[in-house]
């Protein structure tokens, strides 16, 4: 009964991406349609418009006719490209599943290749536009390079995953890759959502709601993923934690005093501070639940691969908190940020920014696991069996 529970777990949340995927494409593609001809559909608009009010749409698009403009062409690349991932993205990972193995790496050249020009693209419009000129400020600003950066590094530790023949990393930084673009149609979904919550709110209220846990979703999504797809009980050579209880057991206590200090903070702000953090604590805390019965189960089950990395990114889910306090210092001070400003840049990439930071040590863990079988030789390796395949 829990075999059959899981399989539709995995085909129902499959078919939501692809669908999310499929249908947000077209509204990515004619997105900018509009700052280049005037009168042309833009299907994300239209939808909005609806969704909320049109007042709600114009109010916030106004404000983007001139930075877009400053970088029209890059924008329109950027998103038409953005578009063509969330298509090729499903086609991954139907082909990985179903184990198509030429079509997965002639499609991936492609999403690879892709990804590197949406996102310079994206480069050229962000060292355009100046931090304050972002759609709702300076926060937003410093968020999408950070996704930025996140996107292309993680597509290039595929590829060199894949070329070092390691499947299992390279399908953990091609879902963390896939999990930033898909910050894109979930935040159109926030657009349209959150009004519902918060009414009368702007849409760059709704915004710099909408990054605060953002990162936290969108990682989480991807580790989510990469547990479903790797059945493994154990992992070739890895053996024991990396973090011990009284590791995990600081880092829990380093996080939780960092978001109290986050948490007195937001509220000595007002309505929009609360609002601000009610965004940032509700999706933190259920991704922290979420984390912390995968690994009690894994413990239980006996799955000691599962539970490490459980551990490993609860752990830096708790650490994340520290992060974001820790960088909004230098925000304020070097880039000339309210405090405000400086500390919603900091929570809204601290989930993010650690999640990025758990894959590589999950990937640490791996080529240390396989390091270990080289160096005591192959009856280690016999003894790991069928563990050395990555989807079980």
């Amino acid at each position: 009964m829990d075999r059959l529970r899981n399989v539709a777990w995995r085909r129902v949340a499959t078919i939501a991406v692809v669908g999310v995927c499929v249908g947000y494409a077209p509204v990515a593609m004619t997105g900018l349609w509009p700052y280049a001809h005037h009168g042309a559909p833009a299907f994300g608009e239209w939808i909005l418009s609806r969704a909320v009010s049109p007042r709600y749409v114009a109010d916030a698009l106004a404000t983007r006719i001139g930075p877009y403009g400053r970088s029209l062409a890059a924008m329109i690349v950027h998103s038409v490209l953005g578009g063509a991932l969330m298509l090729l993205g499903p086609i991954q990972l139907l082909s990985a599943v179903r184990r198509r193995i030429r079509l997965h790496r002639a499609v991936g050249v492609v999403f690879a290749l892709t990804v590197y020009v949406s996102m310079a693209g994206a480069a050229l419009y962000l060292v355009r536009t100046a931090p304050d000129d972002a759609f709702s400020g300076a926060a937003f600003w410093i968020d999408l390079s950070t996704i930025l950066v996140g996107t292309v590094l993680s597509v290039t530790f595929g590829i060199l995953a894949a070329v070092r023949r390691f499947p299992d990393l390279h399908q953990r930084w091609l879902l963390l890759c896939y999990g930033f673009l898909m910050t894109a149609p979930l935040l159109r979904l926030e657009w349209g959502a959150l009004p519902w919550i918060w009414p009368g709110l702007a849409m760059t209220d709704i915004n710099r709601i909408a990054i605060m846990h953002l990162g936290s979703v969108v990682a989480f999504g991807a580790l989510v993923a990469s547990r479903a797809m790797d059945r493994r009980r154990t992992a070739p050579g890895v053996t024991g934690t990396w973090v011990p209880r009284p590791v995990l057991a600081a880092a829990h206590l380093a996080g939780a005093a960092a978001l109290v200090w986050i948490a007195t903070s937001y509220l000595g702000w007002g309505a929009e501070g609360r609002r601000l953090l009610l965004g940032y604590l509700v999706p933190y805390g259920a991704t922290y639940a979420v984390m912390l019965i995968g690994l009690r189960r894994a413990g239980r089950d006996g799955r000691s691969w599962a539970r490490e990395e459980w551990r490993l990114h609860l752990a830096a889910l708790c650490l994340a908190p520290v992060f974001s306090a820790s960088v909004a210092l230098p925000f304020e001070r070097y880039l000339g940020l309210d405090r405000q400003t400086a500390l919603s840049a900091g929570v809204a990439i601290g989930c993010g920014v650690l999640a990025f930071a758990a894959t590589a040590v999950v990937g640490l863990r791996v080529v240390n696991g396989r390091a270990r079988i080289g160096r005591e030789g192959p009856a280690v390796a016999h003894r790991a069996g069928r563990a050395a395949s990555p989807l079980g």
